[in-house]
């Protein structure tokens, strides 16, 4: 549930406690991160920051999510990591206090809670463990980029965009993302996207349904998104 300016601070807190890093902070420690931070409202496609600005704040995510993306140096957009509920944003620029090195777009109705970069360190310096749980989330976030990135250099198209519907998939096998998201996070046209499922579509590997793609061949696509294949 979002939470709004006018709402106790110590639902925000209480917000602050499912974090994997902030939950680790005493209470009274949260209680002073949600007294000296504010509530930032994003709409889809909004940009929070952007590679360059100063981190003189990290972020919380209480509800929705944003994408952390930077351009390639053919000019594509590349989507590096998507953040969730608990999740921090913008971290990274906080910890050694330089410009931010991505940009942070809400890929989601997004709502926030803005800490200052000061009243962060000044918290996590009297908890070690929460300075830990950071660096730790910082290393897997590191480990998911690079991934992303060798996929891109060894994947074709169909590897990629395998291994994005395998990523997306809920419980059911759906996919609920338009044949233009698909396209977008995977930096590639929406023409090749779209002739890449209807071949699947053809084989018997997924079907278009109202409520989004249905994944019906998932060990071929996991094979796919495994090693280099011909697209």
């Amino acid at each position: 549930m979002a939470i709004g300016e006018g709402e106790p601070l110590e639902r925000i807190a209480a917000a602050l406690a499912r974090g994997e890093v902030l939950g680790l902070l005493p209470e009274e420690a949260r209680r002073r991160l949600a007294r000296t931070g504010a509530p930032v409202d994003l709409i889809p496609g909004e940009l929070l920051c952007q590679a360059g600005d100063p981190g003189d704040a990290v972020y919380v995510i209480l509800d929705g999510e944003l994408e952390v993306r930077r351009l390639s140096a053919a000019g594509r957009e590349l989507r590096l990591v998507a953040l969730g509920p608990g999740a921090l944003a913008g971290e990274m620029a906080v910890l050694d206090g330089g410009a931010r090195s991505a940009d942070i777009v809400a890929s989601r109705r997004a709502h926030l809670w803005r800490v200052p970069r000061q009243a962060l360190l000044e918290a996590l310096e009297a908890e070690p463990r929460a300075l830990l749980a950071l660096v730790a989330e910082l290393s897997r976030r590191l480990r998911a980029v690079n991934a992303a990135l060798e996929a891109r250099s060894t994947l074709d198209l169909g590897g990629r965009l395998a291994g994005l519907l395998m990523a997306e998939q809920t419980g059911r096998g759906l996919v609920p993302l338009s044949q233009g998201e698909l396209a977008r996070r995977l930096g590639a046209s929406r023409e090749k996207v779209n002739r890449k499922l209807r071949e699947w579509s053809a084989s018997g590997w997924v079907e278009t349904t109202p409520a989004g793609l249905r994944i019906l061949g998932e060990t071929r696509l996991r094979a796919l998104s495994a090693g280099p294949w011909s697209a």
